[in-house]
């Protein structure tokens, strides 16, 4: 299952382009990490939401494939998220977790921190709906 997930994962070239790194793949949950690149910060100098969300539905659509049979995949049906702080730290880390899963709907949540050497702080919740989808 975990190479399974590293591989799909290595095929997302916005993660590359985030430079995020898949840290944490056990059964229901994934983790996964990035750097608050220039790139990716907005007019106040903290990581942009895209960033936060991206991560954060990721995190979660790989917690929900984790459930699949092999000949299945997983697309986002809805998620929403809700900013509690800004992104202010060195990286973001997303965990995505499996609430609960179906053959129809998997219901999933994420919770994306901001880290320093010094902090880490809860800055965002995602929780969303992820649909199998037959290869």
């Amino acid at each position: 299952m975990e190479t399974r997930i590293r591989q799909s994962f290595a095929k997302q070239s916005m993660m590359q382009t985030f430079g995020a790194d898949l840290t944490r793949v056990t059964e229901g949950e994934v983790q996964i990490t990035a750097p608050v690149l220039p790139g990716s910060r907005q007019q106040h100098g903290v990581a942009h939401a895209a960033l936060t969300f991206a991560l954060g539905d990721t995190a979660a659509g790989y917690a929900a494939l984790t459930k699949m049979p092999n000949d299945h995949e997983v697309m986002t049906a809805e998620i929403k998220i809700n900013l509690l702080a800004p992104g202010t730290g060195d990286y973001l880390r997303a965990t995505g977790r499996v609430i609960k899963p179906g053959r129809r709907l998997i219901v999933v949540t994420a919770e994306v921190h901001a880290i320093t050497d010094a902090e880490e702080k809860l800055i965002a919740i995602l929780q969303g709906t992820m649909v199998p989808v037959a290869l």
